[in-house]
């Protein structure tokens, strides 16, 4: 995730969600994300972060269940989530964070 730290540091928000292939309610929050991302488009980030593949990373930000959901901005952790998400919560935390 070499790329991780440079996405962080932006000054568009980029919403990170920590996931596991085996997660069935990772599995019901991909589609979600889809439909935020269409929705803000290049205003906002969003990354998947394979806790299985990137432990040291899940590991850094304390990530102990899935799916957990940080914001982050400027490269600081604006908000944080632990579980699935609706769309609309989403988009509000994503839009407060606007410029």
């Amino acid at each position: 995730m070499s790329d991780f730290n440079q996405f962080i540091q932006e000054d568009k928000p980029t919403l990170v969600d920590f996931f596991a292939t085996w997660c069935g309610p990772c599995r019901a929050q991909a589609p979600i994300l889809e439909q935020v991302k269409n929705r803000m488009g290049d205003k906002v980030n969003i990354l998947k972060v394979d806790i299985d593949q990137n432990q040291a990373l899940a590991q850094q930000y304390r990530v102990s269940s899935v799916p957990t959901l940080i914001l982050f901005k400027n490269g600081m952790a604006v908000w944080r989530t632990v579980g699935v998400q609706q769309e609309e919560l989403l988009v509000q935390k994503l839009t407060d964070h606007l410029e």
